[in-house]
């Protein structure tokens, strides 16, 4: 069994810039998501078929569901960044459950590798998720009332401690955002690689079905988290424009 490692494998360097095998597999799969969407959007049909149709049904059931959770105005904001969330992490989570990961060799070190398996891929979506978070609590509330929800003399010092709580609370999303991802594309990667190092053929089938589904949940979990957070943070602002 070969062994697993925390840290990405690196392939070369472009001057001082390390190059990784996640890194690498990341360009792989912007490109696939770019190639996939110019093809879907070449020549769009009033009527839409093929891969057109299949794009619009999930573009739409997305749209459909951050609609639901922020209200039509917030949702055209929202949406284009928590589905590129989800876009980006399921192709990621499904490339590598191709064959040739962990397999084919550049150097001694594994050519490809999940990007998901690497802490700090995720580590920079939940960064990216909270700052934008943030920056669309001051765009709906004004930093004046975006203040007030972390600091406010009311009550002192009852207000200022549960500010405190509030801010200690954001850091704890990041940190639950990028390993919940990270833990569980590993632990599908330490499994599955366990398992096709035992028994080559039929058995490790089951779980690379699993790692499908557990691929697909984990890219939703992180696209709901995030809308979730978007939504909570902006609230106020929304709730009285939809009045």
């Amino acid at each position: 069994m070969e062994q697993i490692v925390l840290k990405p494998e690196i392939l070369g360097f472009y001057k001082q810039l390390p190059i990784t095998n996640t890194l690498l597999v990341s360009w792989v799969a912007m490109i696939i998501l770019i190639i996939v969407s110019a093809v879907a959007t070449w020549r769009i049909k009033t009527i839409p078929s093929g891969l057109q149709n299949f794009l619009e049904m999930i573009v739409e059931f997305g749209y459909k569901t951050v609609e639901d959770l922020s209200g039509s105005k917030r949702a055209k904001v929202f949406f284009p960044i928590v589905m590129t969330f989800f876009l980006l992490i399921v192709t990621s989570n499904w490339l590598g459950l191709l064959p040739g990961f962990g397999t084919i060799k550049y150097g001694g070190e594994p050519l490809l590798r999940s990007i998901n398996s690497d802490l700090n891929m995720t580590l920079s979506l939940a960064l990216l998720s909270a700052v934008m978070t943030h920056f669309f609590a001051i765009y709906y509330l004004g930093l004046s009332n975006y203040l007030k929800r972390w600091f406010s003399l009311q009550f002192f010092p009852v207000f200022l401690f549960v500010g405190i709580l509030e801010i200690v609370s954001e850091f704890t999303k990041i940190v639950s955002l990028s390993f919940r991802l990270f833990g569980n594309i590993f632990a599908g990667e330490v499994v599955l690689s366990t398992v096709a190092s035992i028994f080559a053929f039929v058995v490790p089938l089951p779980f690379y079905f699993l790692e499908i589904i557990v691929g697909f949940v984990q890219a939703a979990v992180f696209m709901m988290l995030t809308l979730v957070f978007m939504v909570l943070l902006s609230e106020k602002h929304a709730t009285e424009e939809q009045r």
